[in-house]
């Protein structure tokens, strides 16, 4: 056990320094301890580690780089060996770029999850120097916030697991090999697809060829194209706080075809780029066409494949939701008829993310999920790390979100497009009525998960599609429905209210759809995900699999 006899403000030392320094002090531990140090100049930070940070501290200067900096802190700990410095180390960029007090200098090729003796010990302790970082002014809020933080779950610096690792390094060894060519990733929720797009941003942006020492890729033209205009603005938030990247990399796709080719574009949510069906803005599609010289059919898939000599697509089949997305069967026909315009013969390069990295329960949970929502009579299943649960009660089910919000936060009432979205044009009104209590739909699209009211509302699956939960609180609506004589569920079209998602669907499209959404909505929980159904007969079909609160 770490030794924490000594008072917490003596755990850890920092000390503060001019930036560069003839001495930093004669204490011995700076020319012989493991130690851990922060250079800032107000604006910006470094982290880094060493067992002799006086003369680190010479070498940074001699880096032209390191230059803008004008002060260092030292941290200090007479508990610290070298294990332990490279795992704050880790932390520490993490938490930082997450703080968003400072922009961040370091790579992220270094940040490692690695095991030592004692960790979970040290775990418990980082709190403490994180503590002390805040009563130096060198960041602004507590782990708690951060790790609640989308820019956390998003960061670049992000320890990435096995699957994810060796995702990224498939993928660099492609992309640094020449072969310009469609590179596809398939995941279902919470694998951590758009983790890996962010963090190949930044590691491109960042990488030195060893042999020359230049920057290959930092002359390449190169973007992240994410198509929830809600997610979308959020990752423009975070690249400002990250030396290399900009809000300007995160873009559309219709902003990707107005500023030509690009050497490379990560595609996240593939499945959500456009067809021409059901969509708003149709001249300005058509016009992108008519620019790209396409057929008046031609979908946003075609416009990167197009424009991109190294596209990246991030795609799960499972969450098209809507007549507008692309199906795996248009995707999968458009991308091999690339490969025969680019005249390559073989597949297109493929790979699968498996692990799953938000719901605590697990591939289980998210395959038991799938099961019950189309119609697959499988075992009851409880799980032991997640919390699934029906309530019979809505106002239960409302009182629960309060107490799960205080002890948690971020958590969030979501429902399927069930109920018609009055207060868009009138916000004296309510949308949803269940049992007497009235709510209403989400006051913005933009990062609402994160916005002042939230808790108070319903979210959509525009607002909540690739954001994480502490705890999902999701309202099945009377779109959806069982059918006892049949044994199966169905959905209701007149109960569905997203005009553009039913205009041109078929009914067999719209049961998909319909399906999907909750699919979605009820993979947003890491730590747990609680129902209420509308329909008394579908309530009655899920209290046969899931476990009443």
């Amino acid at each position: 056990m770490v030794n924490t006899e000594t008072t917490k403000e003596n755990l850890y030392v920092i000390t503060n320094h001019r930036f560069p320094s003839d001495s930093y002090g004669n204490d011995d531990y700076l020319g012989n301890w493991p130690m851990l140090y922060i250079l800032e100049n107000g604006n910006k930070v470094y982290i880094g580690e060493s067992t002799n940070v006086a003369e680190r501290m010479k070498q940074h200067y001699n880096n032209h780089e390191k230059r803008e900096f004008n002060q260092v802190h030292f941290i200090y700990s007479d508990r610290f060996n070298q294990s332990v410095t490279f795992d704050y180390e880790s932390k520490l960029i993490q938490f930082v770029s997450a703080d968003g007090k400072f922009i961040i200098t370091n790579k992220n090729d270094g940040i490692a999850n690695k095991n030592y003796f004692k960790k979970p010990d040290y775990d418990d302790t980082f709190e403490d120097l994180w503590n002390k970082l805040i009563s130096y002014d060198l960041a602004d809020h507590t782990l708690d916030y951060i790790k609640n933080s989308e820019f956390y779950k998003y960061s670049p610096f992000k320890e990435l697991n096995k699957d994810q690792k060796k995702l990224a390094d498939d993928i660099i060894s492609e992309i640094r090999a020449g072969k310009e060519l469609p590179i596809v990733v398939e995941g279902r929720p919470g694998t951590g697809k758009t983790i890996v797009a962010v963090y190949l941003m930044k590691y491109l942006r960042d990488y030195e060829d060893e042999k020359t020492h230049e920057f290959p890729f930092r002359s390449k033209k190169m973007a992240l194209i994410i198509p929830q205009t809600s997610l979308r603005a959020t990752l423009k938030s975070l690249f400002k706080k990250i030396e290399g990247l900009a809000s300007k990399d995160v873009i559309g796709a219709s902003e990707a075809v107005k500023q030509g080719t690009w050497d490379i574009l990560f595609v996240d949510e593939a499945q959500k780029l456009q067809v021409r069906r059901s969509i708003v803005g149709y001249q300005a599609y058509d016009n992108n066409n008519k620019k790209l010289g396409l057929p008046s059919d031609a979908t946003e898939l075609d416009w990167i494949l197009k424009i991109s000599k190294t596209p990246v697509f991030f795609f799960d089949p499972d969450q098209l939701s809507g007549p507008s997305g692309t199906t795996i069967e248009v995707f999968q026909d458009k991308v091999k008829q690339e490969m025969g315009r680019r005249q390559r013969i073989g597949a297109y390069l493929t790979h699968f993310l498996k692990m799953q990295m938000r719901v605590k329960g697990g591939e289980e949970y998210i395959n038991y999920v799938n099961d019950i929502l189309h119609d697959v009579d499988v075992p009851k299943k409880t799980f032991v790390d997640y919390d699934f649960k029906i309530f019979s009660s809505f106002g239960d089910f409302n009182k629960e979100l309060y107490l799960k919000e205080k002890d948690m936060k971020l958590c969030r009432m979501l429902a399927g497009y069930a109920w018609e979205w009055k207060t868009k044009n009138d916000k004296t009104v309510y949308d949803i009525e269940i049992e007497g209590i009235s709510k209403r739909w989400n006051h913005c699209l933009n990062n609402w998960i994160n916005s002042n009211g939230a808790i108070d509302e319903v979210g959509c699956i525009h607002t909540s599609a690739g954001y994480d939960l502490n705890y999902a609180f999701v309202i099945l609506g009377r779109d959806i429905r069982y059918d006892e004589v049949n044994r199966r569920i169905y959905v209701d079209r007149s109960c569905y209210y997203d005009k553009r998602g039913k205009q041109s669907a078929t009914e067999v499209e719209l049961d998909l759809y319909i399906r999907n959404i909750y699919y979605v909505l009820m993979t947003r929980g890491i730590r747990g995900t609680y129902l209420y159904v509308c329909d008394d007969k579908l309530r009655d079909y899920f209290m046969k699999y899931v476990e009443r609160f």
